[in-house]
């Protein structure tokens, strides 16, 4: 069961954090296919990296705009599903309903 703790740490952007949630869902989108044990194999692993990065970028997932001088920088989302790339990987090991 998911603790507040839990929470915090995803919050602070530790990929200590990140990597395990990414993981746990590429193996449920994957039932569990293309992993050995608890170690994913290199494919699902690449899709683990990419999305984990996406989501250690911008943790809170929220909108943010910063301003110094002329210049501002705005984050507009973050981890918001499966890239179409990390999809393609992933529908590979997916099983699917007959």
């Amino acid at each position: 069961m998911p603790s507040s703790a839990d929470v915090d740490a995803l919050l602070a952007g530790g990929t200590d954090a990140i990597v395990p949630i990414i993981t746990m869902m590429a193996r449920a989108y994957t039932r569990g296919q293309g992993f050995d044990g608890d170690q994913p194999n290199a494919e699902i692993g690449a899709v683990i990296t990419t999305a984990s990065a996406r989501l250690a970028a911008n943790p809170k997932q929220l909108g943010n705009t910063e301003t110094a001088g002329p210049f501002s920088e705005a984050v507009v989302g973050g981890f918001n599903g499966w890239t179409l790339a990390e999809q393609f990987v992933l529908n590979r090991y997916r099983k699917r309903a007959m």
